[in-house]
């Protein structure tokens, strides 16, 4: 018996992939969380053998939790379910420790398969991403600007290049405003750009606006 945990702040989500796993007689969701918190403090009370983790949480977001997971727990899979295409986040959090990603408009039987394929051990990436960590590696000297933000860096500067405000970022994440605004100041700086307007066109220029 495969056992889950599901992590992901909408409850229809969560409902949604119990329903999917658990017409598969080999797996179980053994718990749900709706936050980063909550998934670590249930990682260690409840235990489980796979976590699929959205990124997208107030708070503690998805790469958070995989970084934390990473240091309590090296061994235990975790695939990405996200609404973020590939090529704005797969590569970042592969190398970060994922065992896979997937996108929530993926088909239901593509999620059980991903799931029983890390739960053995193995990694679940498309071609897509295999060409994307390939090119990655060839080019490992060579970052492009985006490729040098932080992982929170990075979060923001995707909400800024969808044209969200500071503030709604702020709220989407649980930060305060003046936080947001910090941390375009430092994705401006580090990326060379002047503005929000040549972030977004710098984003739309690389296929990272979604």
């Amino acid at each position: 018996m495969i056992r889950i945990l599901i992590v992901d702040d909408h409850a229809i989500v969560r409902q949604g992939l119990k329903q999917i796993v658990e017409e598969n007689a080999e797996m179980r969701v053994v718990a749900e969380a709706a936050n980063g918190a909550e998934a670590l403090r249930k990682m260690r009370e409840i235990g489980c053998d796979v976590v699929l983790l959205d990124i997208s949480m107030p708070g503690k977001s998805g790469i958070d939790v995989l970084k934390q997971i990473r240091e309590e727990n090296l061994k235990l899979p975790v695939l990405i379910l996200s609404i973020y295409p590939e090529d704005q986040y797969a590569v970042r959090l592969i190398k970060a420790g994922a065992s896979g990603y997937m996108t929530k408009e993926s088909a239901p039987a593509e999620v059980i398969e991903a799931v029983r394929r890390v739960a053995g051990g193995k990694k679940y990436i498309s071609p897509t991403v295999a060409e994307m960590l390939a090119n990655e590696l060839g080019a490992r000297d060579e970052k492009l600007p985006h490729q040098t933000l932080s992982d929170r860096e990075y979060q923001i500067f995707l909400l800024l290049a969808s044209a969200k405000t500071p503030t709604q970022i702020a709220e989407a994440l649980a930060l305060s405003v003046k936080t947001v605004s910090t941390h375009r100041h430092r994705i401006l700086e580090k990326m060379h750009l002047r503005n929000t307007a040549e972030l977004m066109h710098y984003a739309m220029e690389k296929h990272l606006a979604g």
